[in-house]
């Protein structure tokens, strides 16, 4: 059965997780921070106005980038430990329990 099949957002991150590779994630890191480095010597070893104004958008949407990488990348580890969690509850909860009875009978209408 499918953890998932109820969140269609879960089920995104899931297949992201299964489907990205450690190895994946840091060439797409890696690509960007190459891109940055690029950008940067274009600027310092070619002048002009137009030169340093891309220069300077291209390191802006880099380090961009790779800000919102990070904060989805903890995101997506909060939620595998969130994940964690629930099924280690899930594992201490017992299969079935008692329906609850009511702390006071309730009055006749």
């Amino acid at each position: 059965m499918d953890r998932h099949a109820g969140n269609p957002t879960r089920t995104r991150e899931v297949a992201y997780l299964e489907a990205v590779t450690r190895r994946q994630r840091l060439l797409s890191y890696g690509s960007i921070v190459a891109v940055i480095v690029i950008a940067g010597l274009c600027r310092a070893l070619i002048g002009g106005f137009a030169v340093e104004l891309a220069a300077l958008a291209v390191i802006s949407i880099g380090l961009g980038a790779i800000l919102l990488l990070v904060f989805y990348e903890v995101g997506l580890s909060e939620d595998h430990e969130r994940e964690r969690e629930a099924e280690a509850k899930r594992r201490r909860m017992p299969k079935h329990r008692p329906p609850r009875t009511p702390l006071r009978p309730r009055r006749p209408s």
